[in-house]
């Protein structure tokens, strides 16, 4: 079915969320005219945020807290979130019936009539998707958009753009096993690297970087990938793209402040920013001045403030292992031997490795505090597996952990959270989470 011809058409959108995606799709099939269903597990009080967002919209049917047979069988098309595996048995049995399934992204591929820069990565997309939009700006302004992954529907941002524009996109995994479907890759490939992730969700690490690779699996002769130089993995992961592969690396004169403002782990993401933005012709004082101004976004080590001398910092989207020792690293380096590092962690297991994270912990932490799930059970039982200082306090809420964490610092010390773990179960997400962590501060410093 063509997404444009969907006047009168019953359009069931499966997974509303909270990243906007959803609320993207719902927007956009009620400007086509559509007749709009929404289903979603989660309850109307968990969904509030983007219910809220799209009150205006007229003639919306939602369908939240349970998803029903009748519904999929009814649509004539069903536009699923990317977070949705597709042998989902709803999506299956629809899929029997002759009921065609999408995806957001899908349609967006089908639609846009602008060249696509696609980045995608276990570490730093979200970082090299935004530097790479600033620094294109310079040369074409608002001609350049972005969106996808980084919490910017890709259908919200579909009218604006022009055949001549360029759009700038963070794919994760989910969307690019959505793509696998319509082989659709974009015209610039970005991959920062290949982790252990979301394996509570992938069937293993082939299926994850089978995902990952959609990136430039259809991709023309013509296209190009961009990827980080001396990374052996992904040099043996690419040698099946199609298009030209292109390794970059961080001109030396840009180091120091990449190190300074985001960290020596963030020279991938600039490297490949300065890569894609030569390859666009944009001058290079303009790509020293974006980079060397770029402080990091929110939520990624992210200083958020200060009380009575004790620093506070926002890694929440740290959630998996290798980001959490990456922001140990750098603030035990901040901190320095005069003053404690107190770190709040755990959440929900994605069947990854904790090894190397709580040896990173026991080295160069002072103090951690643990928030419920999985992940901290796992956590728990290895270190306690094994002999250790580290001091260790468990915590049931956001608000609990940061009052403890408070209680052990003084001055100059800096508490941090990197959960090394997914949020679930106690959050909405991880930016619930992050800005719970902000609400507590907060409250601290009205104190």
């Amino acid at each position: 079915m063509n997404p444009e011809d969907v006047r009168g058409k019953h359009i069931l959108i499966m997974g509303l969320g909270l990243h906007g995606g959803g609320a993207g799709a719902v927007e956009f099939f009620v400007r086509q005219g559509a007749r709009v269903t929404v289903t979603d597990l989660r309850t109307r009080r968990e969904l509030t945020p983007t219910l809220r967002a799209l009150a205006r919209l007229k003639g919306v049917r939602y369908v939240l807290g349970e998803h029903r047979a009748e519904d999929f069988l009814a649509a004539d098309l069903i536009v699923k979130n990317p977070g949705v595996r597709r042998d989902s048995p709803h999506l299956k049995e629809a899929l029997a019936r002759g009921v065609p399934v999408t995806s957001d992204i899908a349609i967006f591929f089908a639609l846009c009539p602008a060249q696509i820069v696609g980045v995608t990565g276990t570490r730093g997309k979200s970082t090299t998707t935004y530097l790479i939009w600033q620094i294109l700006k310079t040369k074409f302004g608002s001609r350049v958009h972005y969106g996808g992954n980084i919490r910017r529907s890709v259908l919200g941002i579909l009218p604006e753009i022009k055949k001549d524009d360029l759009v700038v996109l963070e794919l994760s995994s989910f969307q690019l096993m959505d793509l696998t479907v319509e082989k659709k890759s974009p015209a610039v490939a970005v991959l920062t690297n290949i982790m252990r992730d979301h394996l509570n969700w992938h069937r293993g690490m082939r299926e994850y970087t089978q995902a990952k690779s959609v990136v430039f699996r259809y991709q023309h002769a013509r296209d190009v990938l961009f990827i980080p130089a001396g990374d052996d993995a992904l040099r043996r992961l690419a040698a099946k793209a199609p298009g030209r592969v292109s390794e970059v690396r961080l001109p030396m004169s840009l180091q120091d402040a990449v190190d300074r403002n985001l960290g020596a782990h963030y020279r991938p993401a600039a490297t490949l920013a300065v890569g894609v933005a030569r390859h666009f012709g944009v001058a290079p004082a303009a790509i020293a001045r974006t980079i060397t101004a770029f402080k990091g976004l929110e939520s990624r080590q992210h200083m958020i403030g200060t009380v009575r001398g004790v620093h506070f910092v926002d890694d929440t989207t740290a959630t998996i292992p290798p980001a959490t020792i990456a922001a140990i690293r750098r603030f035990r380096g901040r901190a320095g031997a005069d003053h404690k590092l107190i770190l709040i962690a755990g959440g929900q297991d994605k069947k990854l490795d904790f090894g190397a994270m709580i040896a990173e912990m026991k080295k160069s932490a002072d103090a951690v505090v643990l928030l419920p799930g999985s992940a901290t059970d796992r956590m728990m039982r290895e270190l306690r597996s094994k002999k250790q200082e580290l001091r260790i306090k468990k915590a049931s809420s956001m608000k609990q952990a940061v009052h403890t964490a408070y209680r052990m610092a003084r001055r100059g010390d800096y508490i941090l959270l990197s959960p090394g773990a997914t949020s679930f179960g106690l959050f909405l997400n991880e930016f619930d989470r992050g800005e719970q962590f902000a609400r507590a501060v907060k409250a601290l410093q009205r104190k």
